[in-house]
């Protein structure tokens, strides 16, 4: 379970990152609560883990990070979210940009950015979703313009930015000519305005912010690929990116909770019976453990896919992240229900992975989108019947 990852066949460098991250939380975790109360980490955690080499490790050793494989990365993910999901964010959103300007960058792009993302000089924000463009990233109305031969402006109102409050640098998805179009802009840039996000359900120390873009103006070198990848192949990447460690995060809190609700259940005592020798009690926690076992394997399971190289294991990501984000929220919802009165607590681990869980459900591709992705990949694997497409459901960007 949670504390014990699966380090057969790591490399020496994965199996020590992956130690390192396990040893981070055990020495910080139990400031989690405090975290979360705060509404936000505190610098010096993440100069910590920037320090462990904990941000973008998967970036090769040219650009500052450790050229981890994806069994790493998950395993450094889910040892993050079994302790704080939003500890887990920044990990997600600082690796999500990494990847897409690994892929779709220029060589000029990746030499100036990817070594201050590995370092943690500079944080990462990923600012695709906007009002009325959450989950259909295809209709965002943020609009990038030329702005002589040299420049372009960016103008639009991005919303829930994870760590969007602290990013130094964010990738913003809009349009250019009517295309789909990516552009790096640097927050200190005139036109920046941010509204720090308080008090929403989970995620609390995660610094989500609104942002407003209003006529910035950067270099036309900060586009990222072609006008027209924008959306499919930059933002894809990233967001492939994200879920895969969401999903690893999930599988972190869905083993935690079972923890936590197991530990309850075998020390507590209801007059002269242990909680644990009641059947209902222990059938929930059959059924939690059972469900975190199985998503680590799928999400195992995808880590073995995208080893393959890039493109490969893009369903079983989507498996993935669906089946772990439901595992987090059944486990957390039933050990905040055995835990009763201290599942609720302000320092319980516990509550706030139960709701942590639900935004999980949520960001990244809600749980009835990936079901929408994840049939359709069936359909289209199994259709042998000419014309068989038309029964297709529309793609939609997630």
């Amino acid at each position: 379970m949670a504390g014990e990852p699966d380090l057969d066949g790591y490399s020496a460098e994965d199996a020590a990152l992956v130690r390192a991250a396990e040893d981070f939380v055990r020495a910080s975790g139990a400031a989690a609560a405090d975290w979360d109360r705060a509404g936000g980490l505190p610098a010096g955690v993440v100069r910590q883990v920037a320090a462990a080499g904990l941000l973008a490790p998967d970036l090769p050793g040219a650009y500052g990070g450790r050229g981890i494989g994806p069994g790493a990365v998950g395993g450094i993910a889910a040892a993050l979210g079994g302790v704080c999901g939003s500890l887990r964010g920044l990990f997600t959103v600082q690796g999500m940009v990494a990847a897409a300007l690994a892929r779709w960058g220029t060589r000029k792009q990746r030499a100036e950015w990817l070594p201050s993302l590995a370092t943690g000089e500079l944080l990462a924000g990923f600012a695709a979703t906007e009002p009325g463009a959450g989950t259909a990233l295809g209709a965002v109305r943020t609009r990038i313009e030329p702005a002589g031969a040299l420049d372009v402006t960016v103008d639009g109102h991005k919303r829930w930015i994870t760590f969007g409050a602290d990013a130094d640098l964010l990738l913003v998805l809009g349009t250019m000519g009517g295309k789909p179009s990516a552009v790096l802009v640097e927050t200190d840039r005139p036109g920046v305005t941010r509204e720090e996000v308080h008090g929403q359900l989970g995620l609390r120390a995660a610094r989500i912010a609104h942002v407003r873009l209003d006529g910035v103006r950067v270099p036309r070198t900060h586009l990222v690929a072609p006008a027209g990848l924008g959306l499919s192949h930059v933002v894809g990447t990233a967001l492939d990116h994200g879920r895969f460690t969401v999903a690893w995060g999930c599988v972190g809190m869905a083993e935690a909770c079972v923890e936590d609700a197991a530990a309850h259940a075998a020390n507590r005592r209801q007059g002269e019976q242990l909680l644990g020798e009641q059947q209902l009690v222990r059938s929930l926690l059959a059924t939690s453990a059972v469900a975190a076992t199985g998503a680590r394997e799928l999400a195992r399971s995808a880590a073995r896919a995208r080893a393959r190289g890039w493109g490969h294991g893009v369903p079983e990501t989507l498996v993935a992240k669906y089946a772990a984000a439901s595992a987090a929220a059944s486990a957390s919802r039933d050990a905040v229900q055995m835990l009763g009165s201290a599942g609720i607590e302000p320092d319980s681990r516990a509550g706030r992975h139960f709701r942590d869980a639900k935004v999980m459900e949520i960001i990244e591709g809600a749980q009835q989108v990936l079901e929408l992705h994840i049939a359709e990949r069936l359909l289209r694997r199994f259709a042998t019947v000419p014309g068989a497409a038309a029964v297709r459901t529309a793609e939609r960007p997630s």
